[in-house]
């Protein structure tokens, strides 16, 4: 009786273990294919902003030197003087260039009575000569050729004095435009002149600061992105909560072989004086786009030492297109490359992601 017990028991054992297994043979094949997400590529102008270093100086400004050597009889201004158009700034001396005037002068007189006496001559031959047979030609034309040579002695008489009297205007230093005297280098009484150790400074430095020039050095990355009249803001360090505007008024055309950037220009009015030349601004560049172009998620990019791509999903695999990365702007970059409207990319690429890679649809 145990012995069959024993044996029925072994019997429903197998069964059981034997409808286990065909159950587990009738069950579905898992998919192992993995799901990664995708998006369609499309086109869009992208807008961003780069920030760039620039520098502000007087719109114009002026170094003043002596033309002449001579003394600083007078000096009529000091820093921080606000001169006008034509104001004269220094009286200098030279003591021997009113001598040479006087002298220039004198001669003047001298040849002008000669030139007066043979032109005086030459009028009245020539009257007599009218009645033929008193006057030979050749007494007519040596009185026309002395009268000539007294002239031509004459003008350069003239000439000599107009030089002396330009000189002794240089012994006036005038303001060439309305401004402020930012430097100066001399004392009453110092040698002045176009050489020596008269020269090594200027005397006078005068800048117009009504309105400033704001000069950036573009890289040329950024360069297409920008033309005359475009807008854009600027902070500097001594007024950090306060927001300036400027336009662009000038672009050199050409790249600095040195730093390989363009410098563009904007005017800045600055009539209540807030801003001073020479401050170190921060100025935001609007970098907007012309054309519309690839813009992807900053995730969708693999840079790798092999290169830069994204990933593309074709006939459900994985393919790797190789690009060059353009402007970023929050989390979004433009690229460039062999892509086409609606592709689909990989959102979360990496570089585990290898060509062939099958994908769900």
């Amino acid at each position: 009786m145990k012995k069959t017990l024993i044996t029925s028991a072994l019997l429903l054992s197998a069964l059981v273990f034997n409808s286990c297994g065909e159950e587990k043979k009738e069950e579905a094949p898992v998919d192992d294919t993995p799901a990664i997400e995708t998006f369609d590529l499309t086109k869009e102008k992208l807008s961003s902003q780069v920030s760039l270093p620039a520098e502000l100086s007087g719109f114009r400004q002026v170094d003043l030197y002596a033309k002449v050597s001579s003394y600083v009889k007078e000096l009529k201004v000091d820093i921080g003087s606000k001169v006008t158009e034509g104001q004269i700034l220094i009286q200098l001396e030279a003591p021997e260039i009113s001598s040479q005037l006087a002298a220039a002068q004198s001669r003047l007189h001298s040849v002008e009575a000669v030139y007066t006496g043979s032109n005086a001559n030459y009028n009245r031959i020539l009257e007599t000569s009218k009645v033929e047979g008193t006057i030979s030609k050749n007494d007519l034309d040596q009185a026309l050729a002395r009268k000539s040579s007294d002239y031509a002695q004459l003008q350069a008489a003239r000439a000599t004095v107009r030089e002396i009297q330009v000189n002794q205007g240089y012994l006036q230093i005038r303001a060439p435009f309305t401004g402020i005297v930012t430097a100066r280098n001399i004392n009453t009484g110092a040698y002045v002149g176009p050489q020596g150790k008269g020269s090594d400074l200027p005397l006078l430095t005068v800048q117009d600061q009504k309105k400033l020039r704001l000069a950036v050095s573009v890289p040329e990355m950024y360069t297409g992105y920008l033309k005359d009249g475009d807008e854009m803001s600027f902070t500097v360090r001594s007024m950090l909560n306060e927001t300036f505007k400027a336009k662009i008024q000038r672009m050199s055309g050409a790249l600095d072989l040195r730093l390989r950037s363009e410098r563009v220009e904007m005017d800045v009015i600055n009539t209540d004086n807030k801003l001073l030349p020479g401050m170190v601004a921060e100025v935001l560049l609007p970098l907007n786009s012309k054309d519309s172009t690839f813009v992807v998620p900053k995730s969708a990019i693999v840079n790798t030492a092999e290169g830069i791509f994204v990933i593309r999903v074709k006939d459900n695999k994985t393919e790797r297109v190789a690009i060059k990365k353009g402007r970023d702007a929050e989390d979004k970059t433009e690229i460039f490359g062999d892509l086409s409207p609606n592709e689909k990319l990989v959102k979360n690429a990496s570089e585990e992601l290898r060509d062939g890679t099958p994908v769900k649809n």
